[in-house]
């Protein structure tokens, strides 16, 4: 007798039959291998590649390194390079804060940014001959070792990783101002930032801190490719690997230059 329920008639339309023979094992193995649910996409949807956290990396640093050259070449003056900086500041945080993926803010950042630095990297420069070159080449070894370390899984990204990272990131920092304020009043505040054995120390703490995030960079970028983040996500994984270069740029020309003779 023809049933009526509909559930009963549409498998028999799917399977030819209730006298339709037996599924191969074959068959059974691609029914359980097909997944169940396949999440929709929309169009013109695409994932972030390796590819695009390359390609918005060299915009990003790109442009960075453009805006310093031209600070550097048109002798932009230390008052200007500090208020590019503040400006840098501001934008970072939103774009940190935000997780913002838009390249006309991260972009903006790389220039504001680079105008500082390139300010910045001209008045070591002149005190000390050969100074920004040696920082360079120091930052891109950083930049390699951590990279290799990254790679060879020497050093695995755990959660408790991340916020020891985070904690003495921020205790660093929170020190970086206490020195500030106290040089104010004391020479040299706390010292953390003279040419003597307690500032190596501390500059070569916040050189580790600069490597340790690039370790998590590395990590977000990875982890973001394997669960398909969308294509906008590379510009936040770009914008994170540039701040964790500055960082690291910056506290190895400071280093250098404790041990450095000036012109």
């Amino acid at each position: 007798m023809e049933s009526k329920n509909p559930v009963f008639s549409r498998s028999r339309q799917q399977t030819g039959g209730w006298g339709a023979p037996a599924p191969t094992p074959q068959q059974l193995q691609n029914m359980y291998d097909t997944p169940s649910y396949a999440p929709p996409t929309r169009p013109g949807y695409r994932t972030m590649t390796l590819d695009d956290v390359v390609v918005r990396g060299f915009m990003t640093l790109g442009t960075l390194v453009v805006g310093a050259a031209a600070a550097w070449y048109f002798q932009v003056p230390m008052g200007v390079a500090v208020a590019s900086a503040l400006v840098a500041l501001v934008l970072g945080l939103i774009a940190a804060f935000k997780q913002s993926t838009s390249p006309a803010l991260i972009l903006g950042y790389a220039v504001f940014e680079g105008v500082f630095l390139g300010a910045l990297s001209s008045l070591y420069e002149s005190f000390f001959n050969g100074i920004v070159l040696q920082a360079v080449l120091g930052t891109a070894f950083a930049f390699g070792a951590v990279l290799t370390v990254y790679s060879l899984r020497v050093v695995r990204v755990t959660p408790k990783l991340v916020k020891f990272v985070l904690a003495a990131a921020i205790a660093a920092l929170g020190l970086a101002l206490v020195n500030l304020i106290l040089g104010f009043f004391v020479q040299g505040g706390l010292g953390l930032r003279t040419d003597s054995p307690v500032g190596w120390i501390f500059s070569i703490v916040m050189i580790l801190i600069g490597c340790f995030f690039l370790l998590l960079d590395f990590d977000s970028i990875e982890q973001g490719v394997k669960q398909g983040a969308p294509e906008r996500f590379a510009w936040q994984c770009a914008f994170g690997l540039t701040l964790s270069l500055v960082w690291i740029y910056l506290e190895v020309l400071r280093f250098i230059s404790y041990f450095s003779s000036s012109d």
